[in-house]
């Protein structure tokens, strides 16, 4: 039950002393992890910390990518399809964790490209046509990252799309040139960005 159902527990709560207040509301955070990171960058960071979050993230995305590229080979085998859905869900949940607490939606859409990028530009054998489920499994995985991505950039400004467009297109256009063509068609996404 949450407190907003609660009527007369939303009440006697906002009836409490200031004092006795601040130390339930100081115990309730440090419960919850991502509301303290959200917290600290909302009320003690400012845009030269986005910046070197950004950067920050920028380097750890493109070291976990070159870090992948040494241990999964770019050969359609059943291994190298799982430790690629692996990689990305990684990389995504990076980018998830820093919107989460930046709800920078620029970067997040600029890393969201980037991975992309470097899952078709690293393993674009990995997209062949294949009949093992794991390879199943990473294209329909990657095609929602292409859909989630797609309505990312939808949502930016025209200048940022202006920014991203080329990159964008051609990694899309790449993606659309193997086999998860039918998995894009199917989810119906449209390649062609204005």
């Amino acid at each position: 039950m949450s407190l907003h159902q609660d009527a007369e527990l939303k009440k006697a709560v906002l009836e409490l002393p200031q004092k006795e207040k601040d130390k339930l509301l100081v115990r309730l955070i440090s419960k919850d992890k991502m509301l303290m990171k959200q917290l600290h960058f909302q009320l003690l960071e400012n845009e030269y910390d986005l910046e070197e979050r950004i950067d920050k993230l920028r380097k750890q995305l493109a070291q976990l990518f070159d870090i992948g590229t040494n241990q999964i080979a770019n050969t359609p085998h059943h291994s190298n399809f799982i430790a690629l859905n692996k990689l990305v869900k990684q990389a995504s949940g990076l980018v998830n964790e820093h919107e989460k607490v930046t709800k920078d939606k620029t970067s997040e859409a600029e890393f969201r490209f980037y991975i992309l990028q470097r899952v078709i530009g690293d393993y674009e054998r990995l997209f062949d046509s294949s009949y093992q489920s794991a390879a199943h499994k990473l294209h329909k995985y990657i095609t929602g990252r292409i859909k989630h991505a797609i309505g990312k950039y939808d949502k930016l400004h025209e200048d940022f799309q202006f920014d991203y467009r080329e990159d964008f297109q051609n990694a899309l256009h790449a993606f659309g040139n193997t086999t998860l063509k039918s998995y894009i068609s199917e989810q119906r996404i449209e390649l062609d960005l204005n």
